[in-house]
């Protein structure tokens, strides 16, 4: 038998390390980061490289006016198969909405790289633009969705009953929905899941402190993993994992790697996408279920619902 060359053996080796890499990564997909924000134009491939070496393989960047949306799509060109897009008005910006500036979302819509509608919906917390403005867009969001059947991706903050009532009307045609960043109580939850819609989870779930909302939903296990998707809002949403309201068992299961990603590079300033697998961790530990197989089906979700390749 021929002895291997040290060529060969060296070969073998670099497989073996990259192969133990991918094993003790996640394999996760961050659903909403918005890196478009300015506090990203100085080192966005450094923060695009952060994420894949902690394991996040895909993010979708996130639009939240025309020109963010037109920025978002613009950068999948220069990260293809890593970065995708949504194009969306955000409710704050609703007052801004006019015709002209609605004809250029409509062709960023039609790309492939862009695959969801968004981030649209209501926020009656703040009313930066009045409610019948919102109600208007949000509308016009939806038809929008409709046409070129690619999923909602809504924002909503105390805004959830008026928000459900536009949605009803367009049941028997909606694509699929994802309620992003979501921060209410665990009825309002149950009340979108029974829906079909999706829900999306961030480091919010670090702030919460009520009995009733993100935390319940996942202690109870009352949010099935088919209809559970991450993301990390970057650069805000940062998950606070020291934060003394969070119980000693779910600090308990977040992994030095995971640790050191977050407090390497992620402030309360500058959350990165690179945080994902803590926010990963904490939901598992809540949910009493492995960080891998929360990783794998929200992953599995993203893929499905977006069409990623």
């Amino acid at each position: 038998m021929a002895t291997p060359s040290i060529a060969t053996l060296t070969d073998d080796l670099i497989k073996a390390a990259a192969m133990e890499k991918c094993y003790e990564n996640y394999i996760l997909i961050d659903v909403g980061a918005n890196l478009t924000n300015k506090k990203y134009s100085r080192d966005l491939d450094s923060v695009v490289q952060r994420a894949k070496d902690s394991g996040v393989q895909k993010i979708m960047v996130t639009g939240t006016s025309v020109k963010g949306s037109k920025e978002a799509l613009r950068l999948t060109r220069i990260y293809p198969g890593t970065l995708y897009s949504t194009a969306g008005i955000h409710p704050h910006d609703a007052k801004s909405y006019d015709d002209q500036s609605w004809e250029e979302l409509k062709r960023i819509v039609q790309n492939p790289e862009c695959v969801a509608i968004g981030e649209c919906g209501l926020d009656y917390n703040r009313n930066f633009s009045e409610p019948e403005d919102q109600k208007a867009v949000f509308e016009k969001h939806i038809n929008l969705a409709i046409e070129h059947n690619k999923p909602l991706f809504i924002h909503e903050r105390d805004a959830f009953n008026e928000l459900n009532e536009i949605l009803d009307r367009y049941s028997n045609n909606l694509p699929p929905v994802v309620i992003h960043c979501f921060t209410g109580s665990f009825e309002n939850a149950l009340a979108y899941l029974s829906k079909g819609y999706y829900i999306g989870l961030t480091g919010y779930l670090c702030k919460d402190k009520s009995d009733s909302g993100v935390r319940k939903l996942l202690v109870d296990n009352l949010i099935p993993l088919d209809r559970l998707l991450v993301e990390t809002d970057a650069p805000f949403m940062y998950p606070n994992t020291r934060a003394s309201k969070l119980p000693t068992h779910v600090k308990e299961g977040l992994t030095e790697r995971s640790m050191t990603f977050l407090h390497r590079y992620c402030t309360f300033q500058r959350n990165e996408p690179s945080s994902l697998p803590a926010i990963v961790e904490m939901i598992a530990a809540f949910m009493n279920k492995k960080p891998e197989e929360v990783a794998l089906a929200t992953s599995f979700n993203a893929m499905k619902l977006f069409g990623l390749s």
